[in-house]
């Protein structure tokens, strides 16, 4: 399991420094509790909504110095699901995902910045169909503290999102012609425990 991003989005909490006392602590995606989706338009008449079903990822916070590193994501490009089989088949294929020669797409944290109380940016690197470019995920911290199903936990809540263009990536299928749009929206939401 790769250890680190999409907790990524607790870079929200980053000010600086972490003090020579602080420790940081690990913490791993609740993958049941964990969303992956995006937006691309199709043929210029509406935002086509998908998911992928399944991923990890795990990071180290220390939420006394409010700092967040060793970020990580890994997502399995095969679990791509928008409610439709055939769609499904094709965003397989080499003209997007190409899952059987990528069957992993990765995210790895480089930097992180403070913007509010419960805000952030968290830079770093998507790995898509082989093709590796930097993205910024715009963060929300939602919560933290013991979880209510079993106090023996403690969570971390997040939502993030960010825009790329799937060119970037290689994915240039039909984007000439605005059959598919060239824009992809991600959207990612978690829970996390600490270790």
């Amino acid at each position: 399991m790769l250890r680190g991003p999409i907790g990524f989005v607790l870079a929200v909490f980053l000010l600086g420094a972490a003090p020579a006392f602080s420790a940081s602590e690990e913490y791993e995606i609740d993958e049941e509790h964990f969303s992956v989706a995006f937006l691309v338009q199709h043929a210029g008449f509406y935002d086509q909504a998908g998911l992928f079903t399944e991923g990890e990822g795990s990071f180290t916070f220390d939420e006394e110095a409010l700092t967040v590193g060793d970020i990580e994501i890994e997502i399995e490009s095969e679990s791509v699901f928008t409610g439709h089989k055939k769609r499904d088949r094709h965003l397989r294929s080499g003209d997007f995902l190409s899952v059987k020669e990528f069957p992993k797409i990765t995210f790895v944290g480089t930097g992180s910045k403070k913007t509010g109380p419960k805000t952030g940016e968290i830079t770093g690197d998507l790995t898509l169909r082989g093709v590796t470019k930097p993205v910024t995920l715009l963060v929300e911290w939602v919560s933290a503290g013991p979880y209510m199903f079993d106090s023996r936990q403690y969570r971390v809540g997040i939502n993030a999102r960010a825009t790329f263009k799937r060119s970037d990536f290689g994915m240039t299928y039909m984007v000439e012609q605005n059959g598919v749009g060239d824009q992809v929206t991600l959207i990612l939401g978690f829970e996390a425990i600490r270790q």
